[in-house]
Formats: C-alpha cells, sequence, structure tokens
C-alpha cells in the first residue's frame, strides 16, 4: 500500500472528510513522526510498533563491480520494531486461516 492508496481507503472510512483533509491528516503524522526521528527520539504507537533511529559506525566497504575498497561514513538509519498485537496478527496459524476463508 502507498501513501495515496492509505488516502483513498481512510477517504472512504470516512465520508464525512474530504479526501484532501485526509491527506493534510496523513501528511502531519508522518511529518511528526519524521521530526521525532530527526531529533532523535523514539516513537512508539501501542499495538503497532516502534520507530527510533540507530547508529552506523563508520566503516571499510568493496565496490562490487570493481573490488575496491570504499570508505563509507557514519549514519543514522530509521529502525521500525512491530508490536506484540501486530505480531500476533500477522502470525495467525494457517488452521485459523482456512476455516476463517471458508
Amino acid at each position: 500500500m502507498i501513501k495515496s492508496e492509505l488516502v483513498l481507503k481512510l477517504a472512504e472510512q470516512n465520508p464525512h472528510l474530504y479526501q484532501r483533509d485526509v491527506e493534510n491528516i496523513v501528511n502531519a503524522i508522518l511529518d511528526t513522526i519524521a521530526d521525532a526521528l530527526a531529533r532523535g527520539d523514539r516513537v512508539e504507537l501501542r499495538g503497532f510498533g516502534a520507530f527510533s533511529v540507530k547508529k552506523r559506525d563508520a566503516r571499510t566497504g568493496r565496490n562490487p563491480r570493481t573490488g575496491e575498497s570504499v570508505s563509507i561514513s557514519e549514519k543514522v538509519v530509521p529502525v521500525f520494531k512491530t508490536g506484540k498485537e501486530m505480531r500476533q496478527r500477522l502470525n495467525v496459524p494457517q488452521k485459523v486461516l482456512k476455516t476463517a476463508a471458508q
């Protein structure tokens, strides 16, 4: 699902809201999460998961095309860890899925 599909889905579920307002809400949420991560904060959405940042140290890599050694600088990368409820939803036993589909 891409952001525009998310906006459409939310707009369908909330017919009292204009699609442009739903888009503004989704953008505001994502911007707020990104701003918090940029500050180094952790963002936790109970039942869904937690966003945080992790520091990767500088290291020496290798260019796969030439085999030449390349210096890779340190960087900060975003990390997402699913919450317990999300993991449970994703790991439903196959028996339950088959009986629910019938």
